[in-house]
């Protein structure tokens, strides 16, 4: 969590989840249409990892009628989502924590961007399952993160995907990264989904070593 605490990161995360994440804003859009899928219009969708708020706005402008409640272990990343979301704040309520410091709900819909690669696979499975247990039935959930390919090079898929963000050091952080962050394979994600108790996990995004799935509860 240390980056995530530093105001100079934070107040760069902005660029460089843009620079990062190939189709960054279109993984925002098409997230919000796999939700709006199975979700009323005047939903109420939890967002795991909210702390920046780009998906937050994203989602908001989208749909003008849903309401949002969204967990960040950062009070930083969190007021930047407050700075970001500006008068769109007032349909979101903001929680310091991980998802266990969401309210029960349900929800009509849920998304977890960019942030399961930060967690060793038992503590995916429990937030996983905690996303699932304050769903309502057969409302969708939204995931991407990092994600080996099957039996493939991980520091590969990494280093092009530094390349990407225009990393002239991109093999040496590629090391590090994989070192660091538990990157689970495309085929363990979607078993812990299903362990989770989700069904109908389809992959919708793939960007080099980062991959998105939808699932229903």
């Amino acid at each position: 969590m240390q980056p995530f605490n530093d105001p100079t990161f934070v107040a760069s995360y902005a660029d460089t989840a843009r620079k990062m994440v190939p189709g960054y804003a279109d993984l925002h859009r098409m997230t919000a249409i796999l939700l709006a899928e199975h979700a009323p219009a005047a939903a109420e969708i939890l967002v795991v990892g909210a702390g920046g708020g780009l998906e937050l706005k994203a989602f908001a402008e989208a749909e003008p009628g849903w309401r949002f409640t969204g967990v960040d272990p950062s009070a930083e990343m969190l007021d930047l989502a407050r700075r970001i979301l500006g008068p769109l704040t007032a349909r979101a309520d903001l929680h310091q924590g991980i998802v266990d410091a969401a309210p029960s709900g349900p929800y009509d819909g849920a998304t977890c961007l960019l942030t399961l690669h930060f967690l060793k696979r038992d503590e995916r499975l429990s937030t996983l399952r905690e996303i699932h247990r304050r769903l309502k039935p057969g409302a969708a959930l939204v995931v991407a993160h990092h994600s080996a390919p099957d039996g493939a090079d991980l520091h590969r898929w990494l280093t092009r995907s530094l390349a990407f963000a225009g990393k002239s050091t991109a093999e040496t952080e590629a090391a590090t990264m994989a070192t660091h962050l538990p990157v689970l394979t495309t085929a363990d994600d979607e078993a812990l989904l299903r362990e989770a108790g989700f069904s109908s996990i389809a992959l919708f995004y793939a960007g080099f070593s980062l991959r998105g799935w939808v699932a229903l509860a």
